[in-house]
């Protein structure tokens, strides 16, 4: 991992009201802005028990990138709200973020990626689990980790 990088990995009702904030902008600042696709990111999921939040920190105090993890009834995990910082692509912080995601995610582990980003859930076992659909004018692959 780098040097310059410090991994955070907090549950949802752990997270301070600081790091929740820095969390938050870095959605919305791709997912609203970015993406240009208005909808409510907070949820409601963020601060639930079973929810664990992992970001990688950059020096200057900004979120570099980040990812959510929800315990998914009936059991399973879903992996959500996969997100860097466009200062900080190509380094495939994203992928070291899913790495360790998956190191402690009950089986099965569930996601709905981006469709023009599903090669990259694919390079990490996860499989095509049914049809492309829209969410947000924005076309989503389910996808499925056995």
């Amino acid at each position: 991992m780098d040097v310059a990088l410090h991994l955070r990995q907090v549950p949802g009702p752990d997270l301070t009201a600081a790091e929740l904030y820095r969390l938050l902008r870095l959605r919305a600042a791709v997912f609203v802005v970015e993406q240009d696709c208005p909808y409510l990111d907070p949820d409601g999921r963020d601060l639930d028990p079973g929810t664990t939040h992992l970001w990688l920190d950059a020096p200057d105090g900004t979120v570099a990138a980040c990812v959510r993890v929800l315990t998914e009834p009936p059991g399973g995990t879903r992996l959500g709200r996969v997100v860097t910082d466009p200062a900080h692509r190509g380094r495939r912080l994203s992928a070291r973020l899913i790495d360790e995601a998956l190191s402690f995610a009950a089986r099965p582990v569930v996601l709905d990626a981006q469709a023009h980003l599903a090669a990259v859930y694919l390079r990490h076992g996860f499989v095509v689990d049914g049809s492309d659909f829209l969410e947000d004018d924005i076309l989503h692959t389910p996808m499925r980790l056995a």
